[in-house]
């Protein structure tokens, strides 16, 4: 539900060089206003937010009050994201901002996407600064996560088009829940995408999620129609989303609408937030879902959040050559050709991938991206039009 806004350290104003207007959003006959990013469709009265925290109404005009600030940075291996094929083994920057437009009961990052507090928000960057970060520091991309990117989108894609100058990809972490216009323009800006196939049920996703399925059906759908590359991510949670008959329903429906290269990274769930006392995942359902997702005719399926080299290599469909051979995040070796085929038969792997594997390894480096700002650049420097 919507909620004011706070007083004291959280307190917004247009004039705080983070808050910027927005696009999607109408007036309705009663005075409030209605944000059109996600099917949330928050109607606001002045000084109200949204359910994401971010997003919320000031001065007659839904803004975003996070421009240019974020949790936290790190250079992490870009198979955490987690990404299989794409630029594999090199390094990506990885950040965030605070709150989230979903309210899963499982979130693994529930510090920071449950976050009511811009003070959460401690790190503050430009996008032409971090695109100059990320070039120095050899990350081949650039990756909005850790929080869905959906909710400060404006951030998300000024950051995307700073890369791209530099000739970094720009990869959005996230869930898929979102209205057509903004999902249209958001993925324009977009090389890549993980999206966050949370279930396969509508009573999934309203129990554990507070969200709805078919939006995010219509995301993926939506993306198999474009040029950005993406890959899928189910965490199996015991009970609630594992039973074989779901599952397979579920890749059916990948193979049907999507096509069988599409990635698919099944990964274990780990005991937190509102779901404390559900079990873990145990390896052998990673096995069961990776084997009925191959049944149904899946080409790249992995298994996430688990030492399991066999599960996370990906091989040759069509010889079944190894031709890239992980140990976690690491490369241990890669039969590709320059041109993205395996070296043994010829046969062309999908994906987005460099003349040779990168060798970042399974590194997690927290970065200050203060130290890194070129002289004559400012953290509140944006490339949108006010």
């Amino acid at each position: 539900m919507p909620g004011s806004f706070p007083s004291g350290s959280s307190a917004l104003s247009l004039a705080d060089g983070h808050t910027v207007p927005t696009d999607y959003w109408r007036a309705l006959p009663d005075g409030r206003l209605e944000c059109g990013v996600c099917p949330r469709a928050c109607r606001l009265r002045e000084g109200q937010r949204g359910r994401c925290f971010v997003r919320g109404r000031v001065a007659d005009q839904i803004v975003l009050a996070s421009y240019g600030r974020s949790s936290g940075f790190c250079v992490d291996p870009i198979e955490k994201k987690p990404l299989n094929h794409v630029l594999p083994g090199s390094a990506v920057l990885s950040f965030g901002t605070a709150g989230c437009h979903l309210s899963c009961k499982f979130c693994q990052n529930w510090d920071i996407s449950r976050s009511r507090e811009m003070d959460t928000l401690s790190a503050a960057a430009s996008p032409d600064t971090l695109a100059a970060a990320a070039e120095r520091l050899g990350c081949g991309s650039v990756a909005f996560t850790y929080n869905d990117p959906v909710i400060f989108m404006e951030y998300a894609m000024d950051v995307a088009d700073a890369c791209r100058d530099r000739g970094i990809a720009a990869i959005a972490v996230s869930a898929g829940y979102m209205n057509p216009a903004p999902r249209a323009e958001f993925y324009r800006h977009m090389d890549a995408a993980n999206i966050d196939l949370k279930g396969f049920t509508e009573a999934f996703y309203r129990k554990l999620t507070g969200a709805a399925l078919r939006p995010v059906l219509q995301t993926l759908e939506y993306l198999a129609t474009t040029d950005t590359w993406f890959e899928i991510t189910t965490l199996l949670i015991p009970g609630y989303n594992d039973a074989d008959d779901v599952l397979a329903r579920q890749c059916r429906w990948i193979v049907e609408q999507l096509g069988p290269d599409v990635p698919v990274h099944f990964s274990a769930f780990t005991p937190a937030y509102k779901l404390r006392n559900v079990p873990a995942t145990p390896p052998e359902t990673l096995k069961r879902a990776g084997g009925i997702a191959r049944d149904h005719g899946l080409r790249y399926v992995y298994a996430g959040n688990v030492h399991d080299p066999a599960q996370q290599t990906t091989s040759c469909p069509t010889c079944a050559n190894p031709v890239i051979v992980r140990n976690g995040y690491a490369i241990e070796r890669c039969a590709l050709t320059p041109s993205g085929r395996c070296a043994a038969c010829g046969t062309a792997i999908p994906g987005r991938f460099a003349t040779a594997a990168g060798r970042w390894g399974q590194r997690r480096m927290p970065v200050h991206i203060a130290d890194l700002e070129p002289a004559g650049t400012g953290s509140h420097d944006r490339r949108r039009p006010s």
